[in-house]
């Protein structure tokens, strides 16, 4: 079969089968550059390194560097590199005391975000076998 033919095959034969349904989905929409912040806040999240970290803030609220280390069995530099990326988009904040510096989610949206997804691995679909 030809390039040209197989193309043929992928194309709809109808561009369009419910035009009021396109129109409301692409009303609805974010625009570009939210789509693209969202983008980046996944691909943070897909990073097991920096999964932990937060996994781990999640668990223990407020923690410092090393104590975020320790829970995490990374190194304080892999840590401090991972908060510094988390805390650019917005996903921790800091606060000092002194010489410390303590971490902490930036609000409860990353939170609900990791719970759901831990429902979603958790989650029997038609067919499946319960994950354990």
């Amino acid at each position: 079969m030809s390039v040209a033919s197989h193309k043929r095959l992928d194309e709809c034969a109808v561009r369009i089968i419910d035009p009021d349904r396109v129109r409301m989905v692409a009303g609805a929409m974010p625009d570009a550059e939210s789509i693209e912040e969202l983008a980046q806040v996944f691909g943070l999240l897909a990073d097991p390194g920096r999964l932990r970290v937060i996994t781990a803030l999640l668990e223990g609220g407020e923690m410092c560097v090393c104590d975020i280390a320790a829970a995490c069995g990374h190194t304080e530099s892999a840590v401090s590199h991972a908060l510094r990326l988390l805390r650019a988009h917005r996903v921790v904040r800091v606060r000092r005391s002194g010489r410390m510096a303590y971490y902490r989610l930036d609000d409860s949206h990353v939170r609900m975000l990791l719970d759901l997804a831990l429902v979603h691995l958790g989650h029997k679909g038609e067919g499946d076998e319960p994950r354990s």
